[in-house]
């Protein structure tokens, strides 16, 4: 089966050994992914809602390039540093995905890399057709 990787172009990947998102078939899975700039700066920190707007935006690109798109997302994780800010999380969630309404977990984590991420998604897509 063939294995199709798509890459941020970050140092990290080379260094960790992870891929911002990995195709195999016909499941596309998308890694932990934050708030975080091309720059390497947090963006919105402390603010959960725009961090997961943003990180979903990222997702989004990610599945793009595996061919896939927010449409066959089956399934999210969000992690979060306050789990009091879910209303805030879930309403940045619930935009972007409407009608899709994936499988979602959200779990609280003591902490995330960087002291300014809220929030941190991994998301799984299926998608028909070819890879």
């Amino acid at each position: 089966m063939d294995r199709y990787p798509v890459s941020s172009g970050t140092e990290w990947e080379s260094t960790v050994g992870y891929s911002r998102a990995v195709r195999v078939g016909s499941q596309v899975h998308v890694s932990g992914t934050t708030a975080t700039g091309e720059d390497g700066d947090v963006v919105a920190p402390g603010d959960p809602y725009a961090q997961t707007k943003y990180a979903l935006e990222v997702v989004a690109d990610a599945l793009e390039e595996a061919g896939s798109s927010l449409e066959d997302v089956v399934r999210t994780r969000l992690y979060v540093t306050d789990i009091d800010g879910w209303e805030a999380i879930g309403k940045a969630h619930g935009e972007v995905f409407g009608d899709v309404r994936p499988a979602a977990s959200m779990v609280e984590v003591q902490r995330l890399i960087d002291p300014d991420h809220r929030v941190e998604i991994e998301a799984v897509a299926i998608v028909d057709g070819p890879g």
